[in-house]
């Protein structure tokens, strides 16, 4: 079988399962944290605010990381920023659990966890997977973006189990240890070379003429990209962030925040997988439309509706509408970007996107600092949100020759 005739092959949806366990893995450190930060703060003897720089060092890694294990790998493969990243999770985790301070314990998570380790297991994996299939792209993308969702899932009941038996510094050594040993086992099946590169290579040969991405420069439309990233990313932000709190307001008590947050992520992990079987008939520009139209429309229902089980509802709503647009992204730039650049260009946007989530936690926060109520808050959301529709529309309006000239994918 050639390379070429492996895109959605049995091998490439092997491929997929191991993508999936990676991510899956990888991913685990940003929930980790948030788990044992009760029993850091209390063992370090520091107040909430420095309990919780790890994680914000974290994500600030994870972003920054994908966009060079992203170059890492379209310049030598997937499979080294894998085992780099394999590499920083298990010294990650053994020298945090080692750590005699908030101080060396935050780094750590910036520097070896987030941005050596969990960054090599996301937007470079989201990518590659993108350059295996063809019929079933959008599909594959969903699912092996779910691994991040499955990770929220899978590890901070195991990690609360262990913290209570045998303590975080144990659990944090156990986690690497278990990084050490499953990640390179998993690396190992993705050693092949994706068919998209090879075909664009035997393209390249026979003199294929340089692509303008929605009739723009690649940079024009890789920079409009990313700020649909950050507009989006703050809209999604405000409910994932505050619910609890704004629970807690209403008071119905932070619990039943926690399961709407619960029902809220779970129903994403059901968005994301639907979002993918409707992008392989609608492309990558529609989804990230039509996710993004449904997305202000839930958000737009916590404004009239405060009640307990209308509140549940609209959290279910929200992640149903929701999971679906950050992999719409990948497949955008997989459509109208050349392949071998595809593990930058997905870093770089999925960076943004989580800069956008950043930004519009503590935006959502200082809103309701400033007004005493989440109702300004959650219009601001909207706000944010119709900037993300306006960019899709007007790069729809590009793509289908509305506007200017019309833009033709760049591969298949």
């Amino acid at each position: 079988m050639s390379a070429v005739s492996l895109a959605d092959s049995r091998q490439a949806w092997i491929r997929l399962v191991a993508a999936l366990a990676l991510m899956t893995i990888g991913s685990g450190a940003m929930y980790v944290v948030s788990v044992v930060l009760p029993s850091v703060q209390k063992e370090f003897g520091v107040a909430r605010a420095d309990a919780s720089l790890p994680y914000t060092l974290l994500l600030v890694g994870f972003g920054v990381g994908g966009i060079f294990m992203g170059r890492l790998a379209d310049r030598r493969g997937i499979m080294l920023p894998i085992l780099i990243g394999a590499a920083g999770l298990a010294v990650g985790f053994v020298l945090a659990g080692l750590s005699g301070g908030i101080l060396s314990f935050a780094i750590v998570h910036g520097v070896l966890l987030g941005l050596v380790g969990s960054s090599a297991t996301f937007a470079p994996l989201v990518a590659d997977t993108s350059l295996w299939f063809v019929k079933r792209r959008g599909t594959a993308v969903a699912i092996c973006a779910s691994g991040n969702y499955l990770a929220g899932a899978v590890w901070p009941p195991i990690v609360q189990h262990f913290v209570e038996t045998v303590g975080w510094r144990q659990t944090y050594i156990g986690m690497g240890i278990f990084c050490a040993v499953t990640m390179p086992l998993l690396a190992l099946f993705m050693r092949a070379r994706p068919p998209a590169l090879v075909a664009e290579a035997a393209k390249a040969g026979a003199g294929t003429p340089s692509m303008r991405p929605f009739g723009l420069s690649m940079n024009g439309a890789q920079a409009l990209l990313c700020v649909a990233a950050v507009a989006c990313c703050v809209a999604m932000s405000m409910p994932q962030v505050h619910i609890v709190a704004y629970c807690g307001d209403l008071g119905y008590g932070a619990a039943q925040g926690a399961r709407m947050l619960s029902l809220m992520l779970g129903a994403g992990i059901v968005s994301r997988l639907a979002s993918g079987v409707i992008c392989d008939r609608i492309g990558g520009l529609r989804t990230l439309l039509l996710g993004s139209v449904l997305q202000g429309a839930a958000l737009l229902l916590f404004l009239p509706f405060d009640s307990l089980a209308s509140l549940y509802v609209i959290s279910a709503l929200f992640g149903l509408f929701q999971g679906g647009i950050v992999p719409a992204y990948a497949i955008i730039v997989r459509e109208y970007f050349p392949p071998a650049e595809a593990g930058a260009r997905v870093g770089t946007v999925l960076m943004f996107s989580l800069f956008g989530m950043a930004l519009g936690g503590w935006m959502s926060g200082k809103v309701f600092d400033l007004t005493g109520s989440y109702h300004a808050a959650f219009l601001n959301g909207l706000a944010w949100n119709a900037f993300n529709i306006s960019i899709a529309v007007f790069l729809l309006a590009r793509a289908s020759g509305w506007i200017g000239r019309r833009a033709v994918p760049a591969t298949t």
